[in-house]
């Protein structure tokens, strides 16, 4: 990554010690997709770290920041905008339905059913 990161910058300004680029972008990226991704919870590890005065940024504090189900599948189908309200108009379904779908509280059968009309309807899970 060059130098002059947002988050290169950021640190320089609040005089953090961070893990090397390298590793940290390790630790990011087995959870994290999207750039956006990246920079909300890495902004926020920085704060945390800051405000406890944690130098260096560690692992252990991205991993307390991190939401612990961001790649569950109601975060991935909302970040691809299907929310609860849009699935269950798409699927014919009542919203409580999609609901205990996207929990994985529903029924196995059910559950196939409406995994089988999403890869029908050409939506990844």
């Amino acid at each position: 990554m060059p130098s002059g990161c947002w988050y290169n910058r950021l640190c320089r300004r609040r005089r953090l010690k961070v893990l090397s680029q390298t590793t940290l972008l390790l630790c990011l990226s087995e959870k994290l997709s999207t750039p956006l991704q990246f920079e909300y919870y890495l902004t926020r590890a920085l704060e945390e770290a800051y405000k406890v005065g944690q130098k260096p940024v560690g692992a252990d504090m991205i991993e307390n920041v991190l939401a612990k189900d961001i790649n569950g599948l109601e975060p991935r189908l909302t970040r691809q905008g299907y929310n609860a309200k849009v699935l269950a108009e798409l699927l014919n379904a009542k919203p409580r339905e999609i609901k205990s779908f996207l929990s994985g509280q529903l029924a196995p059968g059910r559950t196939q059913e409406l995994q089988s009309e999403l890869l029908a309807a050409g939506i990844p899970l």
